[in-house]
């Protein structure tokens, strides 16, 4: 059986002169009649019949059953990044690796997207028998016991949500969340992120997080106030600033901005003024 939008082993059956026509393997219990095309432009000149080939299925211009050696940047139901390289009446399309580009249509994608962005798709097939794209990936991803408190992930970014946070593709295959209040960077849809669980939810969700562990954090922290006030000389934040402004101004909470400070007190490298903090040399 012949499958759509995978990679699969097909055996030679004859020469023609648009191309060679591939069939199942007839050793195989299953094994049906049919036929696909690999275009000439892809023919080697050491192939003969009878030889195995293994082939990427898909649908050419015409709507016609294809076969390529070219292999593509996504199969069917999986989960990549892929590049939009244009954008018309129709939808979006992304660069998946083959002469046809891999169509968005318009009601798969989760907002406008624009040419020279990355975004994070599944490959699926319509009803239709034909291949497309969509970013409407939440529901197929999944909990995992995989991994634990601590533990460092890498994640695609997919969305961001107003009420929640960052929604991250975490090995492409499980939910992950930068939660709203915990991310104090600004990352893009499409970029992919090094990250560490903060906490797993009973169905296997993981919420994680940017930062470092607290004592990893706390040196980098402390550096980036450093480098503050060596080129300020004095800094008009302090114990007393809004969470907001130290969010703004030092991409820290201001939990983190008070450790911090407490570190710094005691290795005597500050003092507080009025309104702020002075470098002691």
């Amino acid at each position: 059986m012949f499958k759509l939008g995978e990679v699969q082993n097909l055996q030679i059956d004859r020469f023609t002169t648009v191309g060679v026509y591939l069939m199942e393997d007839e050793d195989k219990e299953d094994h049906n009649e049919e036929s696909v095309l690999l275009p000439n432009k892809e023919v080697r000149d050491d192939m003969e019949i009878g030889d195995i080939v293994r082939v990427f299925l898909y649908k050419d211009f015409m709507d016609r059953l294809t076969a390529t050696m070219l292999r593509p940047k996504i199969k069917i139901g999986e989960i990549k990044s892929l590049a939009v390289v244009d954008v018309n009446e129709v939808g979006a399309f992304l660069d998946w690796g083959l002469v046809k580009e891999l169509l968005l249509p318009f009601d798969q994608q989760k907002f406008e997207v624009k040419v020279g962005q990355r975004v994070l798709v599944m490959l699926q097939i319509d009803d239709q028998d034909r291949l497309y794209a969509t970013m409407r990936i939440y529901q197929n991803l999944t909990g995992t016991d995989q991994y634990a408190l601590g533990d460092p992930v890498t994640g695609i970014v997919y969305q961001k949500s107003q009420d929640l946070g960052t929604l991250v593709a975490i090995d492409s295959k499980y939910h992950g969340l930068i939660l709203k209040h915990d991310l104090f960077q600004k990352v893009e849809i499409g970029e992919t992120v090094v990250a560490r669980v903060t906490s797993v939810s009973p169905d296997g969700k993981l919420n994680i997080s940017l930062r470092k562990k607290i004592e990893e954090q706390l040196d980098d922290d402390v550096k980036i106030l450093l480098e503050a006030l060596e080129f300020h000389g004095d800094i008009m934040y302090n114990d007393k600033s809004a969470p907001e402004d130290i969010k703004k101004e030092f991409n820290m909470s201001k939990r983190a901005f008070k450790r911090a400070l407490g570190r710094l007190l005691k290795m005597g490298r500050i003092e507080f003024i009025e309104d702020g903090i002075r470098l002691i040399d």
